[in-house]
């Protein structure tokens, strides 16, 4: 009996250890009114004050995390990075304003826009430092895996015979404006009728990196309602067209081991209508399924494993057609790919919706609002073991976790 009773004890303990350890590994940049925080583990520290701040991403190492500073409206933003060994944010070049950058998947160099020039920062006593020039003209961009080249896209030029075709090129890390060392990547052939588009955008690699992904979008107002996702072999000889879709970057993304793909494909603006989770293996393409069932609407996704995926998922809303568009109160769903088995997994209260899922180790999280608010809370939960609780309270939006698969 005394036995069992110890035993009993060192079972409660141990559960109670992994569950605490899961708890403290969490890492995590946020926004809370308008400043940027971390909190690892239980302590929360706040690292700007009387600024407007905006995407925050963790270096391949997780010692930076670069931001941006803009006004209440976005405008005239510029790049900062915060350094966790020195305990200070600094301008990598102070004059360059950009709000759009990328870390090398490699090392801890940064690449960002400025205009239609790609840059790329130099590294001074450890830190990224002012910056070299890579290339013009440029579009969109993402980094190859490699950490040595990028794909760049360029916006392609109306002429009185139509939109040019839209042009993807590979350009290495050291071009430094050499149009010499620059090659032409794929050239994709648009139209009006099935593929129509002026750019290519959102660059995404698969697991594998065989593969990269990306959407083609269209003019502006026809860019709202529809774009075409695409993939494209990394020896840029494959192409591939895979359905149409909004633009929302967290709408597409690639299994943590497979070449697959989910995204939330349908077409048309508003969120009430028409906005199914679906899978396509590639590159066989023709293995497509869609999983959202009658009557809802899908409106985020994660993959928690290589069989299963995290949706967002709300009743839909057929009979609104004018005014306000109705809030779409989402709640998390799994999917299970071999079963087919659908299990909801958060439980919102009335009013409240649950949005952005990420996974992260063994632990979901997603961000949780109320329509009446202008903050949320962030909630985690180890999906194996663990129960539901709440991480952060009064958040801006969805944090940005570390993680060594960053």
């Amino acid at each position: 009996m005394v036995f069992r009773l110890l035993l009993l004890i060192t079972l409660i303990y141990f559960n109670f250890s992994l569950s605490v350890s899961a708890e403290t590994s969490l890492k995590a940049a946020f926004i809370r009114n308008n400043q940027l925080w971390i909190k690892e583990g239980e302590k929360e520290t706040q690292l700007t004050t009387n600024k407007y701040v905006y995407s925050p991403k963790w270096s391949k190492d997780g010692r930076f995390i670069a931001y941006v500073v803009g006004d209440k409206n976005g405008d005239k933003t510029y790049l900062y990075i915060y350094d966790s060994n020195e305990k200070d944010s600094y301008q990598p070049y102070p004059t360059i304003q950009s709000n759009y950058f990328k870390w090398s998947p490699i090392s801890n160099q940064l690449a960002f826009k400025d205009g239609g020039v790609l840059n790329v920062t130099k590294t001074k006593n450890g830190r990224p430092q002012d910056f070299d020039n890579v290339s013009l003209g440029v579009s969109d961009f993402e980094w190859f895996p490699n950490g040595k080249e990028f794909i760049v896209s360029s916006q392609s030029n109306l002429l009185p015979t139509g939109w040019e075709p839209v042009h993807l090129f590979k350009v290495p890390l050291n071009a430094n404006l050499d149009t010499n060392k620059i090659t032409p990547f794929y050239t994709i052939q648009t139209n009006t009728t099935d593929l129509f588009a002026i750019d290519a955008e959102d660059f995404k690699w698969s697991a594998d990196g065989k593969w990269v992904s990306f959407l083609a979008t269209a003019t502006a107002s026809w860019s709202a309602d529809s774009n075409t996702l695409s993939v494209l072999s990394s020896e840029g000889d494959r192409f591939q067209v895979l359905g149409k879709m909004l633009i929302n970057e967290n709408w597409m993304k690639w299994a943590p081991i497979k070449s697959q793909i989910a995204f939330i494909s349908g077409e048309g603006r508003f969120y009430v209508v028409n906005k199914n989770t679906t899978i396509i293996d590639i590159p066989t393409f023709y293995k497509r399924k869609e999983y959202t069932p009658k009557g809802y609407v899908d409106l985020d996704l994660e993959w928690l494993s290589s069989d299963e995926v995290i949706v967002a998922r709300a009743k839909e809303n057929k009979e609104w057609n004018e005014g306000p568009v109705p809030t779409m109160y989402t709640t998390l769903y799994v999917i299970n790919l071999i079963s087919g088995e659908q299990k909801q997994i958060t439980f919102p209260k009335k009013n409240e919706l649950d949005i952005s899922p990420q996974v992260v180790g063994t632990n979901i999280t997603w961000y949780r609002m109320n329509e009446k608010k202008n903050q949320g809370d962030v909630w985690v939960k180890n999906w194996r073991s663990g129960q539901e609780y709440r991480w952060l309270k009064n958040v801006d939006s969805a944090p940005t976790f570390f993680s060594k698969a960053n």
